[in-house]
């Protein structure tokens, strides 16, 4: 009798971290609206925010996300179904131990938090558990650390560049070679809802 062979499970998602800049709101409502209440892994937000302003990204996403949604701290640990944001003027890191650290190292891509910044320490810790994301946004932040997050073994996503609100994000991360799909928005929401 001949042996079936079972292929090796995909391993789950534990965490999805976002990069995004110019016209990040509309497209992160988008996406966060998607997730149903019960979606298992951490999300994790850069979004470029002006460094002296008040961040209302998290209240505003709270509003129509039905994960609970709020800025990342300091020591705090990352947990599944949650939504975090990343403060403004401070790089936001994933600690070996799973908890959040915040920098105030110098700008990467002119901006401070960089979503580089946080893709990179995220591939190191999560993996091939990871799902990294570049949304729509004015400069090349983000493509590097989408670059280590394929190298880890993770799955990378972009929106679609023609429908992004700025493209340079999206096509600076497709011209690394690194990205596993490119999708418009509503297809993005739906694949990473289906994680």
């Amino acid at each position: 009798m001949a042996k079936l062979l079972t292929l090796p499970k995909k391993p789950a998602i534990e965490a999805v971290a976002i990069g995004c800049s110019a016209g990040g709101l509309e497209a992160l409502r988008k996406i966060l609206n998607a997730l149903p209440a019960t979606f298992p892994a951490a999300v994790i937000i850069v979004a470029h925010t002006a460094p002296d302003g008040e961040n209302l990204l998290s209240s505003l996403l709270a509003k129509t996300c039905q994960l609970p949604v709020s800025e990342a701290y300091e020591r705090e640990p990352v947990l599944p179904g949650q939504v975090y944001v990343a403060p403004p003027n401070y790089h936001l890191l994933i600690e070996p131990n799973r908890c959040f650290a915040l920098s105030v190292d110098e700008r990467v891509c002119f901006v401070r938090p960089a979503v580089d910044v946080l893709f990179y320490s995220a591939a190191d810790v999560y993996r091939d558990r990871l799902l990294g994301v570049i949304l729509t946004g004015a400069n090349s932040d983000g493509a590097q650390g989408l670059k280590a997050i394929k190298a880890a073994g993770g799955i990378t996503l972009v929106q679609d560049p023609g429908e992004a609100y700025a493209d340079t994000m999206p096509k600076t991360a497709i011209a690394t070679g690194a990205v596993d799909k490119v999708l418009s928005l509503a297809a993005l929401a739906i694949e990473i809802s289906e994680q």
